[in-house]
């Protein structure tokens, strides 16, 4: 008879105890959960039953986090999905939560690029811990994504970007994202990306701040290859600030229009 043992289909005994699986696949599993609720009983299994072995600490096998990572996205998504190269441009509350949503999914290979360090003001939206403050956001990010994921390819630049080093630095990507708080950067990105990359897709955001209701944030195609999310005119101010929720709603629809991009479907 089969079960699902980690994601796997396996063929096992009929009448096989759990002990006995455990001990032939994992002998070190501390954690063992049966048909999603832990299990500390040596109990029979059965068709079609499913079995995780958890070691405590211990970091999934390449082909083991493949393998959960296919199960959860269908096989033939995260074959397109891990094939994908998106570039990052600021690693703020909408770059950083970008990069950890695209880190969880399995795509293939992040171009990371940021100048600036973790502040204090930074923590109230940004994916970084107390811990850090003072260091490099590129430093950072990337220690909390290996935590993450492992297994993705993390290109880091910590750098101030301009025209000039743009066009080397994502030269490789297929979709971009902008993650500025400037608008003048915002702008910057836009131009150069319009000339030296104009089949690449650029996924921006505007009007993301304060607490409005969370349904006015929109993605919209504002050219074949121009995506904008937000609500197009909330801008931080005083009494408007930058806030985690509203920022994190943002990110995620930005981190959402680049897989859906990924996976040739439209992105609004």
């Amino acid at each position: 008879m089969q079960i699902k043992l980690n994601e796997r289909i396996i063929t096992i005994t009929k009448g096989a105890m759990l002990a006995d699986i455990q001990h032939q696949y994992r002998p070190s599993a501390d954690i063992i959960v049966v048909n999603g609720a832990p299990c500390s009983e040596n109990i029979q299994l059965h068709e079609n039953d499913t079995v995780s072995l958890i070691t405590r600490g211990q970091t999934p096998r390449p082909e083991e986090l493949e393998a959960l990572m296919s199960a959860r996205h269908t096989p033939g998504v995260h074959e397109i999905v891990k094939k994908a190269t998106v570039g990052i441009a600021g690693l703020g509350g909408l770059g950083s939560a970008v990069a950890v949503a695209l880190a969880r999914i399995g795509v293939g290979k992040l171009i990371l690029a940021d100048f600036d360090v973790v502040e204090p003001s930074n923590l109230n939206r940004q994916q970084y811990f107390i811990d850090q403050i003072g260091m490099p956001k590129t430093q950072a990010l990337h220690d909390n994504l290996k935590r993450i994921n492992p297994y993705v390819d993390y290109n880091y630049h910590n750098i101030k970007l301009t025209p000039a080093n743009i066009p080397d630095i994502f030269a490789d990507v297929d979709i971009q994202v902008e993650a500025f708080d400037v608008p003048e950067s915002k702008a910057m990105i836009m131009e150069t990306f319009a000339q030296y990359f104009p089949d690449i897709p650029l996924v921006m955001a505007s009007g993301l701040a304060g607490y409005e209701p969370s349904n006015s944030i929109q993605t919209k195609r504002v050219g074949s290859k121009l995506i904008v999310v937000g609500d197009f005119t909330t801008a931080a101010k005083p009494g408007t600030g930058l806030m985690a929720p509203r920022v994190g709603i943002a990110a995620a629809h930005q981190a959402n229009a680049v897989l859906r991009l990924i996976l040739n479907q439209t992105a609004e």
